[in-house]
């Protein structure tokens, strides 16, 4: 749940903006997008194994650019 503290001096246009910023954070808006139809079973499983090839190749490049830090400070 997204909850936000408006101060008395904020004002409402800044309290939107936070309150859309911490939604999109917690993928809310993903999420309601993704319940408001439905979706086979075939397809729930296709993007998770999606998912998880995309987090892998993050994961595989954020390694590789650790591992090639360490190599040029080596030097």
């Amino acid at each position: 749940m997204a909850k936000i503290v408006v101060r008395e001096n904020d004002s409402i246009e800044r309290a939107l903006k936070q309150f859309k910023r911490i939604c999109e954070k917690e993928g809310l808006r993903r999420e309601i997008k993704r319940s408001s139809y439905y979706e086979k079973p075939s397809e729930q499983r296709r993007r998770r194994k999606l998912q998880q090839v995309r987090e892998r190749r993050k994961a595989s490049f954020k390694a590789e650019k650790v591992k090639q830090k360490s190599v040029m400070r080596a030097r």
